[in-house]
């Protein structure tokens, strides 16, 4: 499907990292790409890398305040509490501006070489920290890089550009960013915030002309559930809404196995989501697709597999479920990590779901979640929020 693809890899990416024992430990995308060179995925796409981002660029969403405080906690390596550095979330280090930057820049790489043409699809897996906020660190998250690339591409002259986000929490830090712009469509599904942080993203928070889009899903929400929801929601409103191109968030902490959340697909259902968006992104964008990771903390089993099928996703050469990982891949997890490898790349489900045209039941949770997210903003867009 794709023409052509580009990852963007810098090996100081991995030097995000806030210490050990931290949820967001960076093996996690250390392993992705060394699943994916090993399966030959890297072979299939362009690897380039990147600069960190500028000052400049980094104003675009953030306070220059707190850009500067960053850069002393970054010197010191002391907190500076008033800039969210120095919690138990973002805990304060040596280095952490370089750190955030680079991820930024890659990001903006991304959305430069989707926008210039250089290729159609672009992904940072190190990226996807959709948390921060223009003044301040907040869950895990320093620089907000999808925020930072759709600003980038809105100076570029873009009109309308989609976020779509699936990570299991919200993504506030994006649509706090975009809330009163008509021009950006965000739309995350996430785990109720009734349950989980960051306690926002409810139905009702529908920004300008219905540009931000929330799906809540309750907790114990699994494959059927989640991919029904997606269909009822994404599709419609992309194919409305007409991006000049799309941005996705591809957190991986929906997964049964993540220890921070409570929802419960597979990464066949990840898989499947990631096709459903490599098909809008041309069906509804012109192919033009640029893609980040995010959340994900279980290190070994999950996360370098979901990722690695995303790369292979943009690079329109998906890899075979049932594929075995390699076994240098195996030795290298277990010479890093001393945890257990995954033997193939699938979780052995089908991801199979129901179409919620065939109509809606009013007593099932997940139903009631997409059925408030329809009538909350498909009115706003034209559509008609019944099945």
């Amino acid at each position: 499907m794709s023409r052509s693809a580009r990852v963007i890899w810098d090996d100081e990416l991995i030097s995000y990292d806030f210490g050990p024992g931290h949820p967001l430990a960076p093996v996690r995308v250390e392993l992705t790409m060394a699943l994916a060179r090993e399966l030959g995925v890297l072979d299939k796409v362009e690897v380039a890398g990147c600069a960190p981002a500028t000052d400049a660029e980094l104003a675009m969403v953030h306070d220059p305040g707190y850009v500067e405080a960053v850069k002393r906690v970054s010197a010191s390596g002391r907190p500076d509490l008033g800039a969210g550095l120095g919690t138990v979330d973002n805990p304060a280090f040596k280095g952490v501006h370089e750190a955030s930057a680079l991820i930024a820049g890659a990001s903006l790489a991304a959305a430069r070489t989707v926008w210039e043409g250089a290729a159609e699809h672009a992904v940072n897996v190190a990226g996807g920290l959709h948390h921060a906020m223009s003044a301040t660190a907040s869950g895990f998250c320093v620089y907000n890089d999808p925020a930072l690339a759709i600003a980038w591409l809105l100076e570029q002259g873009a009109g309308r550009i989609a976020y779509v986000d699936v990570d299991v929490h919200h993504g506030d830090g994006v649509q706090a960013a975009f809330y009163d712009d008509p021009r950006v469509l965000t739309i995350s599904l996430h785990e109720s915030p009734r349950t989980l942080f960051p306690g926002t993203g409810f139905p009702q928070e529908t920004g300008a002309e219905g540009s931000a889009v929330n799906v809540a899903l309750p907790a114990g929400c699994g494959d059927a559930g989640w991919l029904r929801a997606f269909h009822a929601v994404v599709p419609p409103l992309l194919r409305e809404f007409a991006p000049e191109i799309l941005v996705t968030q591809h957190g991986c902490d929906s997964h049964a196995l993540d220890p921070l959340a409570n929802l419960m697909l597979s990464l066949d259902g990840q898989r499947s989501a990631y096709a459903a968006l490599h098909r809008l992104a041309h069906e509804t964008a012109g192919g033009r697709w640029v893609a980040t990771g995010g959340g994900g903390y279980e290190l070994v089993r999950v996360v370098p597999r979901a990722w690695t099928h995303l790369i292979a996703e943009l690079a329109g050469h998906p890899v075979d479920p049932g594929a075995p990982t390699p076994p240098e891949w195996r030795r290298f997890v277990r010479e890093r990590t001393g945890e257990t490898p995954p033997l193939t790349m699938t979780d052995g489900r089908d991801a199979e779901f129901s179409d919620i045209s065939g109509g809606y039941d009013p007593a099932d949770p997940i139903d009631r979640a997409i059925m408030a997210t329809r009538q909350a903003v498909f009115p706003l867009h034209g559509l008609d929020p019944m099945p």
